[in-house]
């Protein structure tokens, strides 16, 4: 039982840190545009109000997924994801990262692509395994949302 438990676990974890895609990213817009770069520890004061907007939730679940903080976290996690993982099932996976790697926070950061309510990021956090590349995020009630389930 352990031993499927665990598995199980680690599964979700490379699913959530792989930013796995389904049949509806294929749907969203790939207009792309060129790519902004921020390396500071804070979002460029250069980005437009949206692309701030996003620099800072992706550093905000960041943070919370390494601290760990699933209320934070979670909370940050598209309706779409919620339907695939639970507040318990992640809570699991941010204890295990941070067990494995302690706090990280984000220490290069792209946007890839974005249109309107949907954008496609790159970030690290210092850390090869935890290199995020073309992660999905959408535009919910105003406020970006990880959607990389």
């Amino acid at each position: 039982m352990r031993t499927r438990t665990a598995a199980a676990l680690a599964a979700l974890l490379l699913a959530a840190l792989t930013g796995c895609s389904s049949a509806v990213d294929s749907e969203r817009p790939a207009r792309s545009v060129p790519p902004t770069t921020a390396t500071s520890s804070a979002p460029s004061a250069t980005l437009d109000p949206s692309r701030a907007d996003l620099e800072k939730a992706v550093r905000a679940y960041t943070a919370a997924y390494f601290k760990p903080d699933v209320t934070t976290a979670y909370g940050m996690v598209s309706t779409r994801c919620k339907e695939q993982i639970t507040k318990p099932a992640l809570a699991a996976l941010l204890d295990r990262a941070n067990q494995m790697d302690g706090d990280r926070t984000v220490k290069r950061f792209t946007i890839d692509k974005i249109s309107g309510g949907m954008a496609r990021v790159s970030y690290g956090v210092g850390l090869p395994r935890y290199d995020q590349h073309g992660q999905p995020w959408t535009r919910e009630g105003g406020h970006w949302r990880y959607d990389a389930c």
